[in-house]
């Protein structure tokens, strides 16, 4: 099995940075690909970024093209989500999850999630 764990959210100005951290504990980390997806009050969860087993292939939520940028470090069992250019509407929880499927943008293809970290994004 995966633990993740997510650190680095808080609150910044609009047009600011952050970058969110995943720590995963287990074994077979480099066996998984790895999603970042946010929910907004009274929204539903979204997409954000996904990344493949080794890191050779990437894939992002239209919304977050251009600005965001996912990575991962299979050595130190972290995957990463740099959040740059950011909009009062990227505000929400950020929860890092980990699957089999690749590319998953969609939460039933992630078995393992984390608790989430909010990232409040001001005027």
């Amino acid at each position: 099995q995966v633990q993740l764990v997510e650190s680095g959210g808080g609150l910044v100005q609009a047009g600011g940075s952050l970058r969110l951290s995943c720590a995963a504990s287990g074994r077979t980390f480099s066996s998984y690909a790895m999603g970042w997806f946010r929910q907004a009050p009274g929204k539903q969860r979204e997409f954000v970024a996904s990344i493949s087993w080794i890191g050779g292939s990437i894939y992002y939520a239209d919304s977050v093209k251009g600005r965001f940028t996912i990575s991962r470090d299979n050595a130190k069992n972290m995957v990463y989500l740099q959040m740059n250019s950011l909009k009062p509407e990227d505000t929400a929880v950020y929860y890092c999850a980990a699957g089999r499927t690749f590319p998953g943008d969609k939460t039933y293809e992630y078995g393992y999630w984390g608790q989430g970290t909010q990232v409040t994004v001001s005027s």
